[in-house]
């Protein structure tokens, strides 16, 4: 036998059962690691900064979320109709701004979601009733678009196709 392309000689050899066992346990503690590596993704945290006039305001940290999560978010914040003649409920309209501010809210790390969304003294000085109205009230849109990017990015949503093959 030989290597089609190099046109080499390719040695063949006979393995016994311990050999295989032994070969396939190395490969598959590689498989597991690389799998237990790849669903640990929600400990990735990325650094945001808020900046204006070359000021840094807010310093917080964003993980990224999963496709249950982000549907999640869409699902509170679409509004729904019934279709007479189907006889289902269809989506009427996604209010988003709350949407993009529920992402930007779930996406924070709890220890800066804790400190900067559930701040209840900011609650009361900007009158929101919670930390999802307060993502809106405190970050313009520009800022929340970049973060909403920067989370799509390292949720998945922005990774291209040759990237994937080549990782």
């Amino acid at each position: 036998m030989s290597d089609i392309k190099n046109n080499t000689p390719i040695e063949e050899v006979e393995m016994d059962e311990e050999i295989n066992k032994n070969t396939i346990c190395a490969y598959e503690n590689d498989i597991l690691g690389g799998l237990l590596a790849a669903a640990d993704y929600k400990n990735d945290a990325v650094p945001i900064e808020i900046v204006r006039n070359g000021v840094v305001l807010i310093r917080f940290s964003i993980r990224p979320l999963s496709e249950e999560e982000y549907h999640k978010c869409r699902e509170r914040h679409t509004k729904y109709v019934r279709n007479k003649q189907l006889g289902v409920k269809i989506p009427d309209h996604t209010n988003t701004p709350q949407f993009r501010n529920e992402l930007i809210y779930q996406a924070t790390i709890e220890e800066d979601r804790n400190k900067l969304w559930n701040n209840k003294d900011a609650w009361k000085k900007l009158d929101v009733i919670n930390g999802v109205e307060l993502v809106g009230r405190i970050l313009k849109a520009g800022e929340k678009d970049a973060v909403c990017d920067k989370l799509d990015e390292i949720s998945g949503y922005s990774v291209t196709q040759e990237e994937v093959a080549k990782n």
